[in-house]
């Protein structure tokens, strides 16, 4: 680098203090002050590693680049007025209503993959992204990640390193901005890059240690890591956090507040500059690798009575879906032979990845398969799903296409006991922004849901169940997305099930009220969100009272999605749900304890009719 270079090099850094200053000055919010520490770090990276053709934010041959400190958004938008990508209007918008600059990072803007600011989770995607294109885009692009040093902390953060450096993910590279504070204070290890690099190198990383406002190193550091063989690159370089105005530099208390004397800073920092960069576009091939496929989906079909699982008919189902489908890969959290993903990993190995038991890690990588236009489905039990569920929140909010499937769900898992069963899923994932809830009772209609997910937007969770259960539709059968099926019909009250209650709900029906003289409609509400607001509604009316049955906590589940549709419907529904914390038992003696039986159906239909009739 000659003397020009780096003269172009601290102005640019300047202009992108500057502009982050001005930003957050307009917003009167945000995060200057952690923006302006990894201004060289930034100011390198776009001008002289970076490859990217701005022009062409879909060129799938593109570098990506992911602040996973979100926080420093002003700096991002920043790089993108130097390269043409935003005005400096615009850029003054930040934080306004209507702009596209938001807070923190989300894909409205060009070149952003995925939503940030939930700290540690913009590292664990950018591994997601290296895999892509190691494995599937088979494409010589880089990952780049900017990380802080407070984020550090996260968990997710070392489930990043533990899985890159396993893999051996050369394409990757982390940047880690040591400023030394954090937001109420010191960080941990404060400026001890030795203590980091020695954690992070125990995973397999080559580490650099530089000094972060030195664009001679930054430049060196950049180059080794593109160059790197065998290991991803980890960058650890020492900052100060407002670096250059006196007013913040180093300064606690400073974390997340605009500059209280901005054009004081702006003089400091040497005036407005109005600099660009010619970012280089990538030079090697741009069409991604394509998967043979048949084009032609031959879904297993299962004859009505015989017993099989759900989860059993969602792994021959996608493994199906994925000869069907080239773009179509699978993500386990190292249950596969519980979950019955193995089906899918036998079948397509290449489009298999193994993530261990890190949730958030699996969930992640989807998320970063998916920006690059591959349909992921990622397999797990229900209950360890909750430990990702802040990422699959960050999904939603980056507008992710994401297949999530939850096997042994319930207390219907039997003697595992409550550690084991998914009791909070449906609560959980109905609350997701966009999301859609499936909840199959039979391979059939399991294998078709699983291929209708493929096609649909926005997160999609399928809860399946571990235990073999009758297979009461036919292989023709179809299942729309929002709605219903009626298994029976009675004018006397109606029963809503899914899954595993929709076989204890027929027996009641069948069994038990046909003995007492009562007939009951009884509805499969496989689609629990959306669910079909209309039918029950017109189920409501013809028979006057619902019961809703479902092995799941009360609160969240399918007894409050039917309240919900029926808020304007003035009749009685009683909710059948697992209320007390199980314990070790039979698959039966635990639908019996929780009350969600065909012996307890019956019995709230009893009472229900008994209080319609007088």
């Amino acid at each position: 680098m000659d003397e020009r270079d780096y003269r172009f090099l601290c102005d640019l850094a300047a202009q992108l203090r500057v502009d982050s200053v001005r930003a957050s000055a307009a917003a009167d919010s945000g995060h200057p002050t952690s923006s302006m520490s990894a201004a060289e770090l930034m100011a390198v990276l776009l001008a002289r590693h970076l490859r990217l053709d701005p022009r062409d934010p879909a060129n799938p041959a593109n570098d990506h680049l992911i602040f996973s400190k979100g926080h420093a958004s002003p700096l991002l938008y920043s790089m993108v007025k130097a390269a043409g990508v935003v005005t400096d209007d615009e850029l003054l918008t930040f934080r306004r209503h209507g702009s596209r600059l938001e807070g923190h990072p989300t894909p409205r803007l060009p070149f952003v993959d995925v939503a940030t600011g939930s700290l540690g989770f913009g590292l664990p995607v950018g591994v997601g992204l290296a895999l892509t294109g190691r494995k599937l885009d088979r494409l010589p692009y880089h990952v780049w990640v900017l990380c802080g040093d407070s984020e550090l902390a996260e968990g997710s953060i070392w489930e990043a390193f533990e899985h890159a450096g396993h893999e051996g993910l050369t394409n990757l590279t982390v940047i880690v901005d040591v400023n030394r504070l954090g937001q109420r204070g010191p960080t941990r290890h404060g400026w001890d890059l030795s203590a980091y690099a020695r954690r992070i190198s125990a995973f397999g990383w080559h580490t650099i240690e530089i000094d972060g406002h030195d664009p001679g190193e930054i430049d060196y550091a950049l180059a080794d890591a593109r160059g790197a063989r065998r290991r991803p690159t980890a960058v650890l370089a020492r900052t100060s956090k407002g670096y250059g105005v006196s007013e913040v530099e180093d300064r606690e208390g400073k974390h997340g507040k605009p500059i209280k004397d901005p054009e004081q800073a702006i003089i400091e920092l040497g005036g407005p500059r109005d600099l660009t960069v010619d970012v280089r576009p990538p030079t090697g091939p741009r069409d991604p690798y394509d998967f043979v496929a048949t084009g032609t989906l031959d879904l297993p079909a299962y004859e009505m009575g015989e017993k099989v699982a759900t989860r059993q008919a969602f792994g021959e189902a996608l493994a199906a879906l994925g000869a069907a489908c080239g773009d179509v890969v699978a993500l386990d959290g190292e249950v596969a032979d519980s979950t019955k993903l193995d089906a899918f990993a036998k079948a397509h190995p290449e489009r298999f990845f193994e993530c261990y038991i890190a949730e958030q890690q699996m969930v992640a990588a989807a998320i970063g398969m998916q920006a690059r236009g591959w349909r992921p489905y990622a397999a797990t039990f229900a209950a360890f799903l909750t430990r990702a569920y802040d990422f699959v929140r960050m999904a939603a909010i980056s507008r992710a296409d994401l297949c999530l499937v939850g096997s042994h769900a319930g207390v219907s898992i039997g003697e595992d006991g409550p550690s084991q069963m998914g009791l909070e899923d449906l609560a959980a994932f109905r609350a997701v922004h966009g999301s859609t809830v499936l909840y199959p009772c039979d391979a059939n209609q399991t294998a078709r849901l699983v291929a209708d997910m493929a096609g649909l937007g926005g997160i999609r969770y399928l809860r399946t169940t571990r235990g073999g259960t009758p297979v009461v539709y036919g292989a023709d059968e179809r299942f729309p997305i929002g709605g219903s099926k009626v298994l029976r019909t009675g004018g006397q009250a109606t029963i809503v099930a899914a899954g595993i209650t929709v076989h204890e709900a027929l027996a009641a029906a069948d069994d038990l009220l046909d003995e007492d003289g009562i007939a009951v409609t009884v509805i499969d509400a496989y689609s629990v969100k959306p669910i079909d607001v209309e039918r029950l509604r017109i189920a409501a009316a013809d028979t006057g009272g619902i019961v809703t049955v479902e092995d799941h906590w009360p609160e969240g589940g399918l007894g409050d999605a039917v309240l919900a549709a029926l808020a304007t419907s003035p009749v009685p529904v009683v909710k059948l749900a697992v209320s007390a914390l199980p314990g070790s038992a039979t698959p039966q003696e635990q639908l019996e304890d929780a009350g969600i039986d065909r012996h307890a159906i019956r019995l709230a239909v009893q009472d229900l009719v008994k209080r319609a009739t007088g």
